[in-house]
């Protein structure tokens, strides 16, 4: 049974460890680690890629518990068709794509395209749908002509069992070609989708069973993967340039970027490639960010892409923290570069990349997340928790807005709205201020943020949220509805 869930429906199902009823063995997939602490060295995977075929791209998610591989053997997840991350979705701008969801867990779920610029209405991007277990839904997502190109992903958005099913595995990657992709120096480089995800490692579903601090600060993994692999390595060439597309699918973990062997070179974000590339030494993904990477790989030798420990602050409950990476500076990846020392040229500006600069705001608005404390921990914003039957913002179709998102908790969390992106124009921490389109920014503990948003082409309701999904799950998110403005055609 497909529905549009309420309040009701929702607390009666309560928040229990998950238990799914499928599995499906998956085809072997090269040297993974067998322990939680790996000794050997596996080989980069990319998962499989599904493209769009004369305007159309036609495609079925099936949601089913696996015992996936690692190592010589193998590990519990949440999966799309026996694989974790799912297939990588490539379309391009006017593109359908047209993805039948079918549910063989124990407990309802949907889809979200995370970071689209779609309908929300229907059977379009709508987080208010519920998949029943043994049931199944098409979503039919239509891309506007002039939508941009960019890293985009898809994961479950059915509130009270995100944060279990996506750090339980069940997340891939979109990615939307446009004429930027089509510059010669970047359609000359090498690929390579990089999903990171933190699972707990276990034989069965009690890996996603999570516990009240668990949820408080927000759960992490046992170790950080990349596409389902630990500390994967890349066979490279010398004289040669690298595209790496990363996409942050942990539900709470953050990871602060570092890059050794080759400068450090960020040519996207959420909103897709920036004009001008810009050399950084680092750079903080909180959950649900993007970010692209150019790598010259000029000599041979080893590049490594690691990340630093990043406090995310207390749970505000028994002076509990949430940092991530506590242990200090993890590997995430080596690339293995042979051959003679070859300069290997990056772009200085991206043809097509361009991002136009954000309109006059004729309109204000500010938002608070917080936390309550006492018997129970609660999430909110603006005091209130998450009621799908209530509208907490109305917006005007065509309206351009200057939001401010402002934290008063004592940990960071990172805030997401459906629809659009936005321009990150300033915030306490002015680190945040991002070269390029968002849709994910991060609000620390006691910090602002604040952007330029133009709510553009779409009405409907959909919802924005604190992308820490185990305190989306607890109330951390709020319901907007888009109309048009009185008078207008």
């Amino acid at each position: 049974m497909v529905t549009s869930f309420d309040r009701r429906s929702f607390l009666g199902m309560g928040l229990g460890a998950v238990v799914g009823v499928g599995v499906l063995p998956l085809a072997a997939c090269g040297d993974n680690p067998s322990t939680v602490a790996p000794t050997v060295s596996p080989r980069f995977l990319s998962p499989a890629d599904i493209s769009s075929v004369d305007g159309v791209l036609d495609t079925t998610l099936t949601a089913v518990t696996a015992m996936v591989p690692f190592g010589d053997g193998t590990r519990w997840a949440y999966t799309y068709g026996g694989f974790t991350p799912g297939p990588t979705l490539r379309a391009r701008p006017g593109d359908l794509l047209r993805i039948l969801v079918v549910n063989r867990l124990d407990t309802p779920t949907n889809l979200h395209t995370h970071g689209l610029h779609v309908s929300p209405e229907g059977n379009s991007d709508n987080v208010f749908v519920s998949i029943a277990p043994g049931d199944e839904f098409l979503f039919e997502i239509q891309l506007p002509a002039d939508h941009r190109g960019g890293t985009y992903w898809y994961h479950p958005h059915r509130h009270g069992f995100v944060a279990e099913q996506v750090a339980g595995g069940m997340a891939g990657v979109i990615i939307i070609e446009d004429r930027s992709d089509q510059d010669p120096l970047l359609s000359a480089a090498i690929e390579r989708v990089m999903v990171l995800g933190d699972p707990r490692i276990g034989s069965d579903s009690g890996v996603v069973s999570a516990s009240r601090m668990d949820r408080m600060s927000g759960r992490e993994g046992d170790l950080v993967t990349v596409n389902g692999v630990h500390q994967p390595v890349i066979s490279g060439s010398t004289g040669t340039v690298e595209r790496w597309r990363l996409v942050n699918a942990s539900s709470s973990r953050y990871y602060r970027l570092v890059l050794e062997g080759s400068p450090m070179m960020l040519a996207g974000t959420d909103g897709g490639l920036i004009e001008v590339p810009e050399q950084i030494d680092h750079l903080l993904m909180a959950p649900g960010e993007r970010a692209e990477f150019l790598v010259a790989v000029s000599d041979p030798g080893t590049i490594t892409l690691r990340t630093t420990r990043y406090d995310r602050g207390g749970s505000g409950m028994g002076g509990g923290r949430g940092g991530s990476n506590a242990a200090g500076t993890i590997d995430l990846l080596t690339l293995d570069a042979s051959g003679p020392s070859t300069r290997a040229s990056l772009p200085t500006r991206i043809q097509g990349a361009r991002i136009a600069d954000p309109p006059t705001a004729t309109g204000s608005r500010s938002l608070e997340l917080s936390m309550g404390g006492g018997g129970a921990m609660s999430f909110m914003i603006d005091g209130r928790t998450f009621d799908p039957e209530r509208v907490d913002t109305r917006l005007d179709l065509g309206a351009v807005e200057e939001w401010t998102v402002s934290n008063v908790s004592n940990m960071d969390h990172p805030f997401h709205i459906h629809i659009w992106q936005f321009r990150v124009v300033d915030a306490s921490d002015r680190s945040l201020i991002s070269p390029g389109l968002k849709d994910t920014v991060n609000v620390p503990a006691r910090g602002w943020v604040k952007f330029i948003l133009e709510i553009t082409d779409f009405p409907g309701r959909s919802v924005y949220h604190c992308h820490i999904l185990d305190h989306e799950d607890q109330g951390m998110m709020g319901v907007f509805e888009t109309t048009a403005r009185a008078g207008s055609a």
